[in-house]
């Protein structure tokens, strides 16, 4: 007997990565539904708008045709947006040890304010570790070339975006 589970897989990434899509395209093959979640972190500053990351995403999810995917946003609490959509399970990618430490104190945190919804954690693809929205994010600041590490199509928004930000 197998159980349908929907599972969250939050993100605050700016831009979404090809590390971030490789979670979401080995994770969608286990769980029935996947919300991919472009969540707001007050205490980050953001290049990109919840708008404009979700369409990023929405990108990644039409290039590997995932019907089993909707994009969303939210802010606060990863919980709290899990009960709101009945998500039983949050997906957290993890691209090294140094990213364990604050995962393992969220997800313990979580499992506090309800303990119906597990984390479940997914390691990146060893060819995708190194990649960070930060380094994307500042690649494509200095005008390099971002392909090697984000969808093509998401690499010339990335680099419109920039070039409205700095014509304003």
């Amino acid at each position: 007997m197998s159980k349908q589970i929907t599972a969250v897989y939050p993100i605050s990434a700016n831009p979404p990565t090809w590390g971030h899509a490789n979670i979401l395209y080995r994770a969608s093959s286990y769980f029935e539904h996947i919300y991919w979640a472009a969540a707001v972190n007050p205490k980050k500053q953001y290049l990109f708008s919840p708008e404009e990351r979700m369409q990023m995403m929405q990108e990644y999810v039409n290039h590997y045709q995932l019907d089993n995917v909707s994009i969303g946003s939210y802010s606060g609490s990863t919980v709290r947006y899990a009960e709101k959509i009945n998500a039983q399970l949050i997906i957290k990618g993890l691209r090294s040890t140094a990213d364990f430490q604050g995962e393992f104190e969220q997800a313990t945190g979580n499992l506090g304010m309800n303990p119906n919804i597990e984390t479940f954690f997914m390691f990146s693809h060893p060819d995708l570790s190194a990649i960070s929205s930060s380094l994307v994010r500042e690649i494509a600041l200095l005008g390099e070339s971002i392909e090697p590490y984000v969808l093509k199509s998401i690499a010339e928004m990335v680099h419109q975006i920039i070039e409205k930000h700095q014509n304003h």
